[in-house]
């Protein structure tokens, strides 16, 4: 399973690398459990995924993954502060509603939050609006008008929302096309992987 999940999602590798053996985890948006089965089979981590799709939570059962399902946005109230080492929001960011509310909520529940997301100051991404069209990739499958994604940010953006809400980035990884990208991160990285807590 290791190899093909990280030729279709590198950022799980990533996600990965920032987590220590034996960590709690909470993955909001698990969908099919993958992420949490990867981190379970190479760090060994306890975890709950949280998703609200039934044909999803059948997925995470038979992924032998636990799964609350709920609506992610209001599924985590109930939990205690710092009840998780690691909150992960891994290709959700763009579909939340309420982003600001959820970035604290993450940060309030786990030690630390990761999210990953596409990012939409690529410059592939910027052609396509050049061109006069919304983007569809690889990150952004999506055409305009069935798109589940209502907050797409680039990489300046997400950091100004980190610093609004007194988020310590504390990692990032940028990477297109499964390479980590070094220079020109906002205009040449297709994904961003960030690794924060509260700045207290």
């Amino acid at each position: 399973m290791n190899s093909s999940i990280i030729e279709s999602r590198p950022d799980f590798a990533a996600i990965a690398a920032w987590i220590p053996p034996g960590s709690s985890v909470l993955d909001l948006g698990c969908g099919d459990g993958s992420l949490l089965r990867y981190l379970r089979e190479t760090r060994e981590v306890q975890g709950y995924g949280v998703e609200i799709s039934d044909a999803n939570i059948a997925a995470c059962i038979a992924n032998n993954v636990n799964v609350i399902q709920s609506d992610l946005e209001s599924g985590i109230a109930d939990f205690e502060n710092q009840s998780f080492d690691f909150v992960i929001l891994s290709q959700t960011l763009q579909a939340t509603r309420h982003t600001e509310a959820l970035m604290n909520e993450i940060v309030r529940v786990g030690r630390e939050g990761i999210v990953s997301f596409p990012n939409f100051g690529y410059w592939k991404n910027r052609l396509q609006v050049l061109l006069g069209n919304m983007p569809v990739s690889d990150e952004l499958p999506y055409q305009w008008y069935d798109t589940p994604n209502v907050h797409l940010c680039t990489l300046d953006d997400f950091e100004f929302l980190c610093a609004h809400l007194h988020i310590r980035v504390l990692g990032r990884h940028v990477m297109a096309g499964g390479r980590n990208v070094h220079a020109m991160p906002n205009l040449l990285g297709s994904t961003a992987v960030y690794r924060f807590r509260l700045d207290v």
